[in-house]
């Protein structure tokens, strides 16, 4: 799976649970920089278990659900751009840019910037992501950038924090038959669109925040990430001591513990915890709950589809648990099957000040398509093969 002579230190890490399972972590990359980070060298392989890449998980097909208006969303969008502004907006819909996102605030972002548009570009942004997008969706989006601009008043740090530090890309042509698509990229929120035909695949996507709440400032009462945080302790709080035997792997949690961030394209994560095929029916539907509410940020119909590609690998599906079970706890949380990852994470504060320890206010957290679909990467590759390009 990882190739021997890549740079990426690997570290295999046994998780002190009963199914005694072994995840494999990749370091940082080297500087933490953007463009220089090894793992994007590697030819794109995806998220995978020890065992390898399971083969035919996803498959070519009309959903039903037209894309046609985010295609017109993004044409519009593209239009209202400056000649100057479109020529380093686009790129090839195969190219290494989908790969080079970062969810941290310090690195040189490519395409146009919400801070550098006019109001009507912007609107024509924002349009284009709610095509894209569910209204909760949209929201939260916008929220976490409204939060970064809240960081920003904290810190004191207007140049690389702010409300519109973020970036938009669009990867080939807005076509009804060809590949294309759209990357949002930026601190704390990171998107990434995919389209086929009228099939949508939106990962890996990125969201959180630091603060999660405005207390004060231009922003004030804006919260993101509470459904997420509550949704997945109630659902530990749910299960049976001996569940949660199966499914807490560490008690304690003194650090960041998200593995599929930025760069992590190819990391080999085996499951870990409880599987879905050992609980009850409103513990399974509790599961489905909180997996909505990470895949329920895409527009409802497409969503849909989403959920159900989860529900046929439910009895496949793991929830994982590291931390403590009370309302003040931190933890972290994963839920992995073969068709969808996704990670919580409570993370050590970084801006206005730093902390040794996990806290309740700086989140993060990762959805991903496992077994070569983050990107729409397997059915792009579908494509070339009955459509050479």
């Amino acid at each position: 799976m990882i190739s021997p002579s890549a740079t990426v230190r690997v570290v295999a890490v046994s998780l002190a649970c009963s199914l005694g399972t072994t995840v494999y972590l990749f370091s940082q990359p080297p500087g933490g920089g953007r463009n220089s980070a090894p793992s994007i060298e590697e030819p794109f392989v995806g998220i995978a278990t020890s065992k390898g890449t399971e083969k035919d998980l996803f498959k070519i097909k009309s959903t039903g659900v037209s894309t046609e208006p985010v295609r017109t969303a993004a044409k519009a969008f593209l239009e209202g751009l400056t000649d100057e502004q479109r020529g380093r907006t686009v790129f090839p819909v195969d190219d290494l840019e989908w790969r080079k996102w970062d969810n941290r605030h310090s690195p040189k972002r490519q395409g146009v910037g919400f801070h550098e548009m006019s109001e009507s570009q912007r609107a024509l942004a924002f349009a284009m992501l709610q095509q894209s997008l569910s209204a909760k969706g949209l929201k939260k989006t916008q929220d976490i950038m409204k939060l970064n601009g809240t960081l920003a008043e904290l810190a004191n740090n207007f140049k690389e924090y702010g409300e519109w530090l973020y970036w938009i890309t669009v990867m080939g042509t807005p076509s009804e038959k060809e590949p294309w698509g759209w990357q949002l990229d930026g601190h704390h929120a990171v998107i990434n669109y995919f389209v086929l035909g009228d099939q949508v695949v939106m990962s890996p996507v990125f969201m959180g925040s630091e603060p999660i709440e405005a207390k004060q400032g231009k922003f004030k009462g804006t919260i993101v990430m509470q459904d997420e945080q509550n949704k997945g302790l109630a659902l530990i709080k749910m299960l049976t001591p001996e569940q949660q035997s199966q499914a807490i792997v560490m008690n304690k949690k003194d650090g960041n513990n998200n593995l599929t961030e930025a760069y992590k394209d190819n990391v080999v994560l085996d499951y870990a915890g409880i599987p879905a095929s050992k609980l009850d029916a409103a513990q399974r539907q509790s599961l489905l709950v909180l997996i909505q509410e990470y895949v329920g940020n895409m527009r409802e119909p497409h969503a849909r589809i989403r959920m159900s590609e989860v529900e046929e690998q439910l009895d496949k599906t793991y929830f994982a648990w590291i931390g403590g079970t009370t309302e003040e706890s931190v933890y972290y949380y994963r839920i992995h099957s073969p068709v969808i990852l996704i990670e919580f994470d409570h993370q050590r504060r970084v801006a206005p000040f730093r902390t040794t320890e996990p806290a309740r206010d700086h989140i993060h957290t990762v959805i991903r398509t496992p077994n070569g679909n983050d990107y729409g990467k397997d059915l792009l590759r579908q494509h070339y093969h009955s459509h050479p390009h």
